[in-house]
């Protein structure tokens, strides 16, 4: 079978602009900018937020709207980093039952993403 190579994220957005200023203090770079749309990449990730004024932002639909969970080397050091920039957070960085050490973020329109890190050993 074949292997995944990297992780892509697609969300549709109200603003190109603001969503690219709050991945940037999450360590992500523009990459590209066609019409309409902005890639960011950090790593081997890659967010590609496309402009799409009439979406119903997802902080509207009352659910949970968690689109991705990336998984780092150093949650802590990540955690802090953010913080510096000012990010804000749900919660601190916990050791979740799962072997999970994880915090939670929102996007500015309300998509969720949690990064974490394995505890479980090799």
């Amino acid at each position: 079978m074949s292997t995944i190579l990297q992780n892509h994220y697609v969300l549709a957005v109200h603003d190109l602009d603001v969503h690219a200023a709050f991945l940037e203090k999450l360590g992500f770079s523009v990459v590209d900018r066609p019409d309409g749309w902005v890639f960011l990449q950090k790593d081997n990730c890659m967010m590609m937020f496309g402009e799409c004024k009439d979406a119903t932002a997802p902080a509207e639909l009352g659910d949970h709207s968690y689109f991705a969970y990336l998984r780092v080397d150093d949650v802590d050091a990540y955690y802090n980093e953010i913080k510096k920039n000012n990010v804000p957070t749900f919660d601190e960085p916990s050791t979740k039952p799962w072997m999970m050490r994880e915090f939670a973020l929102r996007l500015p329109e309300g998509h969720r993403l949690t990064i974490g890190q394995w505890m479980g050993g090799e």
